[in-house]
């Protein structure tokens, strides 16, 4: 496997090779959505240049070839996750559409009072906002499993957790806190010994390393295309087939239905029976052609990269006075993301300090506070890492973090 060249994938983001700058731009922050190569913003402009137009509206040549364009892009994120077919591939406009889609399609039209839904302590907002919201309005029993102090799923008292009153098992692959990659496919197993439904958040995968929905056998899969250096209000749902099929609308509308008339609507076929009104077509060419670039990189070589930046990142943070690092120690249990705090400096301050130095990190909960409460409850810093991250961009994280820390944290030390 040839090593990645993130100095030459740098070159592809006109962000980042047109932003040379004195310093120039570090950007640590791609697990709240990355960067866009060239090839992807092409790939869109040739389509509203010289493609565009309405999809499935229109027998005309430029709407045919739009439609074939589009249908061909659904079928290029089938292949990426390895789902069975085109028909299981929902698109979105983002992954939290995506989440809050099954939880108010499936989960009102299936599960009934004192069912069981079990998430975790990391999850993502948007894998918990809509159980907490379901499990008020129905009756539903929102049950969690904790967190270790090192940032792993404590599974100990896993038996007690999924039961017979279990219906659906909902976890990120990866925390895009803690960094934490966890094992979803052996708690899917888990989940269907019970009958339970396995969904599975891949925001912070699916960008980063291979994934395969038919080994890991999950029922539901969910992930946003601007985490993929695609473009922004196009996500992605996987779905197992037969759950598709019985599944009432999300959304109701154009292009969701077959035939509408005053005693009778017949609804569209899957995956259109989900996708109301005229589609983000032209953002999912733009996924299309992301997943393109990254094939042809190879997501095991993306994974690698991300392995040994995150260790370099993390030796370099560990050396830090005071710092408090979230998450497993080793870079090759966690996906490219590093979170952390630093007594009496706080995150908002500190990413102030080094945007000003031209180094972009995230402050604040990162959507999850549950798991900063386990944590203490204050709110961190995240750095996190891509395909064009290289080491002199945490460098710079790290000396701007010790010129912040004179500025802020030492002031307010008092002298002995």
């Amino acid at each position: 496997m040839p090593a990645l060249n993130a100095a030459q994938v740098r070159a592809d983001f006109p962000i980042l090779a047109n932003n040379p700058g004195d310093p120039p731009l570090a950007f640590l922050d791609s697990a709240a959505s990355s960067q866009k190569p060239r090839q992807v913003l092409e790939a869109m402009d040739a389509v509203y240049r010289t493609s565009y137009a309405n999809v499935h509206r229109g027998l005309y040549p430029l709407s045919v070839r739009a439609t074939e364009l589009y249908d061909a892009a659904r079928a290029r994120v089938a292949r990426f996750i390895h789902a069975p077919a085109p028909e299981n591939i929902v698109f979105t406009r983002n992954a939290t559409e995506g989440m809050n889609l099954i939880a108010h399609s499936y989960a009102r039209a299936f599960l009934q009072p004192g069912d069981e839904v079990l998430i975790s302590e990391m999850e993502h907002h948007a894998n918990f906002v809509p159980w907490w919201v379901l499990a008020r309005e129905r009756g539903l029993v929102l049950r969690f499993i904790p967190v270790s102090d090192d940032g792993q799923l404590d599974l100990a008292h896993l038996d007690t957790l999924i039961t017979n009153r279990t219906k659906i098992v909902s976890l990120a692959q990866v925390s895009n806190v803690l960094g934490t990659i966890n094992d979803v496919k052996t708690l899917g197993a888990a989940a269907h010994a019970v009958g339970a439904v396995m969904i599975v958040d891949a925001c912070q995968s699916v960008p980063h390393m291979p994934v395969d929905v038919t080994d890991l056998d999950c029922d539901f899969l969910v992930f946003s295309g601007h985490k993929l250096l695609g473009p922004t209000a196009i996500g992605v749902l996987y779905g197992r087939r037969t759950l598709l099929e019985r599944m009432p609308p999300f959304m109701t509308g154009g292009d969701m239905i077959l035939s509408v008339g005053k005693d009778a609507v017949t609804w569209n076929a899957v995956p259109l029976k989900f996708e109301a009104g005229t589609p983000a077509f032209v953002e999912a060419i733009g996924l299309a052609a992301a997943m393109d670039y990254l094939d042809a990189i190879g997501m095991a070589a993306v994974r690698q990269h991300e392995v040994n930046i995150t260790s370099y990142a993390l030796a370099r943070l560990r050396a830090f006075p005071d710092l408090q690092l979230l998450g497993p120690d080793d870079a090759e249990l966690r996906g490219g993301v590093a979170s952390f705090k630093i007594p009496g400096l706080h995150p908002h301050d500190l990413s102030d300090f080094l945007g000003e130095r031209n180094v972009a990190v995230r402050a604040g909960f990162h959507c999850a506070e549950p798991i900063h409460q386990r944590f203490g409850g204050d709110p961190s810093s995240r750095a996190s890492f891509y395909i064009y991250t290289e080491p002199w961009e945490i460098d710079a994280l790290i000396d701007g973090m010790h010129a912040a820390d004179a500025v802020f944290r030492r002031k307010r030390t008092p002298r002995a």
